[in-house]
């Protein structure tokens, strides 16, 4: 009975550390986002917005795993601050596009030395990072596969 209960115990879990990991995280990138007036969540739009604009909001949630209940506050908020617009696809009028507006292709320069900051701050080279980046993008493709 006692191996069952050590199955319990906090420092044998996996999610915990990825938890804690990920709080962290955020609480780092705070300082960084605050001067552009980015919350986590909005930078991580931002990002994908970066990549490929005027995006469905489908593509938008699918990429980032958000419900789409956390994401549409979201991009309500984005939107009236000025970094996104929404429209409906007007070959369907069922999909919402997000597309970013001047002040959110402008962001991006601002956004810049975000990354290199971050790394900074966490004390790992670039190349450290890219492995821990690279680990985590593994499990995160497992788990998706999983979770839907």
């Amino acid at each position: 009975m006692q191996e069952d209960s050590d199955q319990l115990r906090l420092d044998r879990q996996v999610c915990f550390p990825l938890y804690a990991a990920t709080n962290l995280i955020q609480r780092l990138y705070r300082p960084l986002l605050e001067p552009l007036a980015l919350t986590y969540s909005q930078y991580l739009v931002m990002l994908v917005l970066w990549e490929g604009d005027n995006l469905p909001v489908g593509d938008i949630r699918a990429c980032l795993h958000l419900d789409i209940g956390t994401l549409s506050p979201l991009l309500k908020r984005m939107e009236r601050a000025g970094f996104i617009s929404r429209s409906r696809d007007t070959s369907d009028e069922r999909r919402v596009l997000i597309s970013l507006t001047e002040e959110g292709h402008a962001l991006r320069i601002d956004a810049a030395s975000i990354p290199g900051a971050l790394a900074k701050s966490v004390g790992l080279d670039i190349e450290g990072l890219e492995v821990l980046r690279d680990q985590t993008r593994a499990l995160v493709t497992r788990l998706a596969s999983e979770v839907h």
